[in-house]
């Protein structure tokens, strides 16, 4: 049995566009800068939020979800990480009770209080009323605490503080500061790797917060599970090659662990800059990022053939996956178009029929899916060498 109590905190939000992104950031960085160890955790499928954090907090930062990855391993992995950390953050997605299950589910599950950020620029008394509501819609979930982000004056941080009902503390006011801002792009931060200040960003967003009163640990919760059981080796002596750089980057670090864990070999490549693969048993061509964008001088390398597929086998990439697919540039390349009947067009959000739907989707697909959004290469289209690749459809997360 893993067991140990630890200071730990669910920071999440009224809604998106809070900035619970930056302050997690913010936070783990601070307290990094202490001298503690900080693990982070992102509720849901995001994996661009996770890859800030890990730059952030130093540490490897894994997804938790109570459906995509079980509650066993949601215990598990907090518990696990808390044997020898300084203190635990997860952060939400979207809105506390938002989603099924939300980051309120998962904090519940795992017996962490929710910390909301409250954008409260616009705002006075109105805070009280807002943290009262995320306070007592679910009597299962404690509120204690809250921060108020994007603070005009020292006195609108008083008036905050004041709305506040009994059983609930202002942790902080964050002051309106260019540090505590990020880039960002369709439905999220543009990639670690994009920011070459990013270490700077966030040394200055720490001291934001350090000003701002946020320098002390939550309260410690303890948090236990069973130990799992080591995975089968099944891929003993295995060789795998992966596809990894700016383009290829949706890939989860859970998959990465339980590859090895059953004993494959892994090995990574560039399509961007690799004019070939490693010697593999097996090719991993995973999600693309969400917003493709041309690189310098980063056309896949020998654009027009692909060497970094099999020959003949470059017809097979003929559409656009989002957000775990390929979202592939041909450098002028032209390719048939797809077809219009292809069933993912028809599908409806999280895997239901839309509207109109035939009866051609298999009776075996699964109930509970996050939708594929594809765009056909239509006859005489060529994918340019300038300019952004097509947007495969937009999602509501």
């Amino acid at each position: 049995m893993l067991k140990a109590t630890i200071p730990a905190a669910m920071i999440t939000a009224p809604g998106s566009g809070q900035g619970k992104s930056m302050v997690t950031a913010a936070l783990a960085r601070l307290h990094r800068n202490a001298g503690r160890k900080v693990r982070v955790f992102k509720h849901g499928p995001d994996y661009l939020d996770p890859m800030v954090l890990e730059v952030a907090s130093g540490q490897p930062v894994y997804q938790l979800h109570p459906w995509m990855t079980g509650e066993d391993e949601c215990r598990w992995r907090l518990a696990e990480a808390a044997r020898d950390a300084d203190l635990i953050l997860v952060e939400g997605s979207m809105g506390l009770f938002d989603g099924d299950p939300s980051s309120g589910d998962l904090a519940k599950l795992a017996g962490i209080p929710a910390l909301p950020v409250i954008n409260a620029s616009g705002m006075a008394q109105t805070f009280g009323a807002v943290a009262l509501g995320l306070a007592s819609f679910d009597p299962d979930l404690p509120v204690y605490q809250v921060i108020a982000n994007q603070i005009g004056s020292p006195y609108h941080g008083e008036l905050l503080q004041q709305s506040l009902p009994d059983g609930i503390r202002l942790l902080g006011a964050i002051p309106r500061n260019e540090a505590m801002s990020i880039p960002d792009r369709h439905l999220g931060l543009v990639q670690a790797g994009e920011l070459a200040d990013l270490e700077q960003r966030l040394d200055d967003a720490a001291r934001v917060l350090a000003e701002a009163g946020l320098d002390g640990l939550p309260d410690p919760v303890t948090l236990e599970a069973p130990a799992p059981q080591p995975p089968p080796r099944l891929l003993e002596g295995v060789r795998i090659a992966i596809a990894r750089d700016a383009a290829f980057s949706f890939i989860y670090r859970a998959n990465l662990d339980l590859l090895a864990a059953m004993g494959a070999e892994l090995s990574y490549f560039s399509p961007l800059t690799d004019s070939a693969v490693p010697a593999a048993d097996a090719l991993w061509l995973p999600g693309a990022t969400r917003s493709c964008t041309p690189h310098p001088g980063g056309q896949y390398a020998d654009a027009g053939r692909h060497p970094f597929l099999p020959p003949g086998r470059q017809a097979d990439a003929r559409r656009v996956r989002w957000p775990d697919g390929l979202c592939h540039r041909a450098g002028g390349q032209r390719w048939p178009g797809a077809s219009d009947d292809r069933p993912a067009a028809r599908a409806g959000r999280h895997g239901r029929p839309a509207a109109g739907a035939g009866a051609a989707e298999p009776a075996h697909a699964p109930g509970r899916t996050a939708r594929p959004h594809l765009s056909p290469l239509h006859p005489g289209h060529a994918l340019a060498t300038a300019g952004p690749c097509p947007q495969a459809g937009r999602h509501g997360g």
